[in-house]
């Protein structure tokens, strides 16, 4: 059994009064060893993700406060975006102007390697001039050579294999309403894809337990499946009603994501019956969450009626994406 480290805990921001320009700067978080990069959560420790976590809801208070320290005041982030954005990058672009810095928007279309420069050389330009690197694209291997080849910090935005920025946002939105995460109950309905990967591994750090109701053909990563379940209760079934049956959270994504467009009707045929709707959730405990990452397919992976009915709880996710980004950026460039 997990200690009590994903309990909430909302720590007071310093008094304005108190703030001067030498201190503007505040320490790391705590945590097991220092972070360098973002580029999936197994590479966290579970006090790293905690302290992430708690200084997420110290950055959301400031904010709701209307206060912004300039803890990044000038410093710039370059983020580079090979797949289209709505959520990642204004969250991003916003969290760098509230924390004094500002971001570069890096369109691989723009950049030299979208003509073939090699991603090592990209990575030793862009630490040349920039503090921190974050990335959108297709391929984990880029992301993991970009930051092998880089002096700064690297975050990993959204790739095919992982979502780290999205979970620790997703972690943060059900503390906040379950007011602990050790303990409880998840059941993820649909693909196994980047999200079911990155929720495997959150759940593995923080104590819940997860059940992915996937059709087959379409399981996570088998390696993280082996390493998640070797640290958690970990279920993989073709069941959605097993999977829901007593849940505190149930979580949904869109049956064919960004690259999979040629796979859209194969992917309804396949994946019909895992739809979460209000009879699903019936099987769930009472009070129980919905979670979506967004962007949502009404009619498909979830219904209009159940997407509406917990609309607070998913676009309180959504807001989460900024306050835990910046708790990320903090960390790496603070």
């Amino acid at each position: 059994m997990m200690n009590n480290i994903f309990s909430a805990a909302v720590m007071e921001p310093p008094a304005l009064t108190s703030i001067t320009p030498e201190i503007i700067s505040i320490t790391k978080v705590p945590g097991a060893g220092p972070m360098k990069h973002l580029l999936k959560l197994q590479d966290l420790s579970e006090a790293k993700l905690s302290a992430l976590l708690d200084s997420a809801d110290r950055l959301k208070k400031e904010k709701q406060q209307g206060i912004n320290y300039p803890y990044l005041k000038g410093k710039t982030l370059g983020m580079i975006f090979e797949k289209a954005s709505t959520r990642t990058r204004i969250s991003f672009e916003a969290g760098m102007y509230q924390l004094g810095g500002s971001a570069l928007f890096l369109s691989s279309n723009d950049l030299q390697i979208g003509r073939g420069e090699p991603i090592e050389d990209t990575a030793r330009v862009l630490s040349r001039y920039l503090d921190g690197v974050m990335i959108r694209t297709f391929s984990q291997q880029m992301v993991e050579t970009l930051a092998a080849y880089s002096s700064i910090p690297v975050i990993n935005g959204l790739t095919d294999y992982a979502h780290p920025c999205q979970v620790l946002a997703d972690l943060m939105t059900i503390r906040e309403y379950k007011g602990r995460l050790n303990g409880l109950k998840m059941a993820y309905i649909g693909d196994g894809n980047n999200m079911a990967n990155s929720l495997m591994a959150g759940a593995a750090l923080t104590g819940i337990e997860l059940t992915i109701a996937c059709p087959e053909g379409y399981h996570p990563d088998p390696e993280l499946t082996k390493w998640a379940q070797a640290r958690s209760q970990l279920l993989i079934t073709d069941s959605p009603e097993q999977a829901v049956c007593g849940a505190d959270i149930v979580y949904t994504d869109v049956w064919s994501s960004m690259g999979q467009e040629s796979e859209v009707e194969k992917r309804r045929i396949d994946f019909a019956g895992y739809q979460v709707n209000q009879a699903l959730m019936e099987k769930a405990q009472p009070g129980a969450m919905v979670m979506h990452c967004l962007p949502a397919h009404r009619g498909e992976e979830i219904s209009a009626e159940t997407l509406e009915s917990h609309a607070n709880e998913i676009f309180d996710q959504v807001e989460n994406r900024l306050h835990a980004q910046k708790a990320v950026l903090l960390e790496l460039l603070g």
